[in-house]
């Protein structure tokens, strides 16, 4: 992790809420101190915040708005606590975004936080949700965060997946999928994600590639699964 504060934005089922959870446990090996800031005020379903007690238990941080859906629904902004990983020079950050407008658009209320220190913006990627079906779709998709946000996406992250479904070429193929984005748009590929299951299979099929040297994210299904409580029952 080059920056200290890493954003995570894609369209919904693009899976960058997993995608902020594992890179958080990845990072907490090498950092005393890890949080994860989950903006997402609209999105009903598989947020950050709901382990914010599993992953205190691991050492990292949750923070976020914490007011029942109804309330939450209803109001524009967030806890100021969330200011406070950003503006800690020792903690890795990782901001989980809305997948819609008004979740986009919540992160215009700490730009300030964002641009007085380094900032990584990524865009997560799965290329078989309908939305990001095509390399089209998916700049489109691009297009219209870097609008909400009024910030500039600096990197990709592959997260083709199909669920439990998911084989080693689907990761190859999204691999490409976004390799076609890099070439069209200059955003260099960050991050390929794959699930922990199925990870010799894919570092083995990457060997001596064109992407051998993009750094894989093993991905465990922590919203849909039990892996963490079995984790901490361990």
């Amino acid at each position: 992790m080059d920056k200290r504060i890493m954003i995570a934005g894609g369209h919904y089922g693009s899976g960058k809420t997993e995608f902020c959870l594992n890179l958080a446990i990845e990072l907490r090996k090498k950092n005393a101190k890890v949080a994860v800031i989950d903006l997402d005020i609209a999105n009903p379903y598989f947020r950050s915040r709901e382990k914010i007690d599993a992953f205190k238990a691991l050492g990292i941080q949750i923070f976020g708005n914490f007011f029942s859906e109804e309330v939450t629904l209803e109001i524009p902004a967030l806890n100021s606590n969330v200011r406070a990983p950003l503006e800690d020079s020792e903690t890795a950050a990782i901001v989980d975004l809305g997948g819609d407008p008004d979740g986009a658009k919540v992160i215009v209320q700490f730009l300030s936080a964002f641009t007085a220190h380094d900032f990584e913006f990524l865009c997560v990627v799965n290329p078989n949700r309908p939305e990001t079906g095509t390399v089209e779709k998916a700049i489109l998709m691009m297009n219209r965060i870097e609008a909400w946000t009024t910030l500039k996406i600096s990197g990709l992250v592959n997260n083709a997946h199909f669920l439990k479904e998911t084989t080693p070429n689907d990761c190859i193929e999204g691999a490409f999928f976004c390799s076609e984005i890099a070439a069209r748009t200059g955003i260099p590929l960050r991050f390929n994600c794959c699930p922990e299951r199925i990870l010799p299979a894919f570092r083995a099929s990457l060997s001596g590639g064109a992407f051998e040297k993009v750094p894989i994210l093993p991905i465990r299904e922590i919203m849909r699964a039990s892996w963490l409580d079995q984790r901490l029952s361990e």
